[in-house]
């Protein structure tokens, strides 16, 4: 895959007359070292124990209603649980809750809490717990806090007795119940940020910035207790890095690899699961920054990607095409007409760009999270692309803290390469962020058609009904060409001989409880 990309750069930089000496910046990945192998794949088989090598640090905070990196939320999935939680073929089972039922106008949720479901601190979960968690989430109060404004429409969240809550809804909602894998936290504990507790499959052990966060099996466990006594998250924020940790026997497991690091795998070592990331990678346009609060600047853009070869050139043909911001996994909500709503067109675009007034291109920035290469390769190929119709874009390379301070929360980017991924099983975890007053709207999208069908959506019961409501959101988002879609990226997980168990999700989380020695 490299030589094809770096091929492509090559002949693309000749035609345009440019010096490829210098025309690109050292990555840390070009002047990585091996991390030292703290431990052999003997030694961690023995004590029963993976490490998986992951590309971020996680957030600052532990505390899972704290939480802003997918990365965090890919790594504490295994110590936190809702009163219900998801299965990798999409299902909602009962968790801290055994069971529910919901009255016939659809407006109260009563939960039994399940016998036996106990923190890691060894206290059982009691209704007090549940109640002090959803409230803590539907209207924060505590700094920090991220706000599940799914939740408002909680009317009042009562203990009924130790082991049952009964919620009650302002309105009914299709949805509701997928927002409660919401994590469920003691009441009294005063340390999430730094000792989380919760009442998943693994505990936490202890964690050292920058380098790595250790789980621990629980074994009062009220389900299917963990196979591995032990897991490891060592964070290597370079490509190379891992591949190397790989190679050298530090690293068990690594998850979202390029087909250049998996080349470069032994068969002999490793098996490389395939799956899809679940999420929308896209070039995200912040359409309140100039020219890019312009639509036909925005289509422009869309008919000068040529996603198809992004694909084949940065990711050996891997990943599916997308269109909007909805992935395949979400398979009854995913609209696969907006794929090819815009067709690779150079003389489209540039006849738009003139028409909205940039007969000569513009110059343009495009910032990347440095620690994710599939997004750098990506950028790369878009950055060639777009000089075909007089667009001068530079990458600028960011550390991934700085991406979400300056980018996601401050907002500050004319276009930024990444991913986005759902919190929920849920269309509207993935929409919603583009509804004007929406907290997380980091691309300032508004517009008054999008928010009214956001309001439609959640005014109606009706199933049928209301996915064809976010299938409007989704047209709407694709024909205002409010960001440029690419695709579901393939997820290949270099895995090493002898470990079993690793299943895919339809939400970007890394479930290790099912991961397992053979024999």
């Amino acid at each position: 895959m490299k030589k094809r990309l770096t091929a492509f750069l090559l002949a693309a930089l000749m035609c345009t007359g440019l010096c490829a000496c210098g025309s690109k910046a050292e990555s840390p990945s070009q002047s990585a070292t091996a991390p030292p192998a703290s431990s052999t794949e003997s030694a961690n088989k023995a004590a029963n124990a993976v490490t998986v090598g992951i590309a971020q640090d996680l957030d600052n905070s532990l505390d899972p209603h704290k939480a802003v990196a997918a990365g965090t939320k890919e790594v504490m999935f295994n110590v936190f649980e809702g009163l219900v939680k998801p299965t990798s073929n999409g299902d909602l089972i009962p968790a801290v809750a055994s069971n529910y039922t919901v009255s016939e106008d659809h407006l109260t949720y009563t939960f039994t809490l399940r016998e036996g479901a106990k923190f890691h601190n060894g206290d059982a979960v009691t209704a007090e717990d549940v109640v002090y968690s959803l409230k803590r989430v539907a209207a924060p109060t505590e700094t920090g806090v991220v706000q599940v404004e799914a939740l408002s429409i909680m009317a009042d969240v009562a203990a009924v007795d130790e082991r049952t809550v009964a919620i009650t809804l302002t309105e009914p909602s299709n949805e509701f119940i997928s927002y409660l894998t919401v994590a469920i936290l003691p009441a009294d504990y005063t340390e999430q940020d730094t000792k989380p507790v919760g009442t998943g499959p693994f505990t936490f052990a202890s964690r050292s910035a920058q380098e790595n966060i250790i789980l621990a099996k629980f074994e009062e466990y009220w389900g299917q207790k963990a196979y591995l006594d032990q897991v490891t998250f060592r964070i290597i924020e370079n490509a190379e890095g891992l591949l190397m940790g790989l190679q050298s026997g530090a690293i068990d497991i690594c998850s979202h690899l390029t087909t250049t690091q998996v080349s470069q795998l032994s068969d002999s070592e490793f098996s490389i699961a395939q799956g899809n990331m679940n999420l929308v990678q896209a070039m995200y346009l912040n359409n309140a920054v100039a020219p890019f609060d312009n639509v036909l600047v925005r289509q422009a853009l869309c008919h000068a990607i040529d996603r198809q070869m992004i694909l084949d050139l940065a990711f050996d043909g891997y990943g599916t095409l997308i269109g909007s911001s909805m992935y395949p996994a979400f398979g009854k909500y995913f609209d696969d007409t907006l794929t090819n709503h815009y067709a690779y067109d150079v003389d489209a675009a540039k006849a738009l760009l003139a028409q909205a007034g940039y007969p000569g291109g513009f110059d343009m920035t495009i910032t990347v999270p440095s620690n994710y290469q599939p997004h750098m390769d990506t950028a790369e190929v878009v950055v060639e692309q777009l000089k075909a119709i007089g667009v001068n874009a530079v990458i600028q390379p960011v550390e991934w803290e700085t991406w979400v301070s300056e980018a996601y929360v401050g907002r500050n980017f004319q276009a930024t390469l990444v991913g986005v991924d759902a919190s929920t099983m849920t269309a509207r975890a993935l929409l919603e962020r583009f509804t004007s007053t929406y907290s997380k709207n980091f691309i300032n999208y508004n517009n008054a058609e999008y928010d009214a069908l956001f309001a439609q959506a959640q005014a109606c019961y009706d199933d049928a009904e209301q996915t064809a409501l976010y299938k409007a959101m989704e047209r709407n988002l694709t024909e205002n060409a409010a960001n440029v879609y690419i695709q579901d990226l393939a997820d290949l997980v270099a895995v090493r001989k002898g470990l079993t168990g690793l299943e895919f999700y339809p939400i970007y989380v890394l479930d290790l409880s099912t991961v397992r020695y053979e024999g």
